[in-house]
């Protein structure tokens, strides 16, 4: 069966950190592909909020 994992952090190292914890329970053979997206939006005209996200996409036994 094909699953999906999603994370969603808003810093790069808090997304890296939950994917590798996430990848030490598989085994290499699992993973399908890995999609990595960051957005940006103005939260006002002074700060920018980011979002750093990816997808797992993985195969189960």
């Amino acid at each position: 069966m094909i699953r999906v994992k999603i994370f969603d952090e808003s810093h790069e190292k808090d997304l890296e950190e939950a994917i590798n914890v996430f990848l030490k329970k598989m085994d290499e053979e699992q993973i399908v592909d890995i999609k990595y997206q960051v957005s940006v939006s103005n939260n006002d005209e002074e700060s920018q909020i980011y979002c750093f996200s990816a997808m797992i996409i993985y195969k189960t036994t």
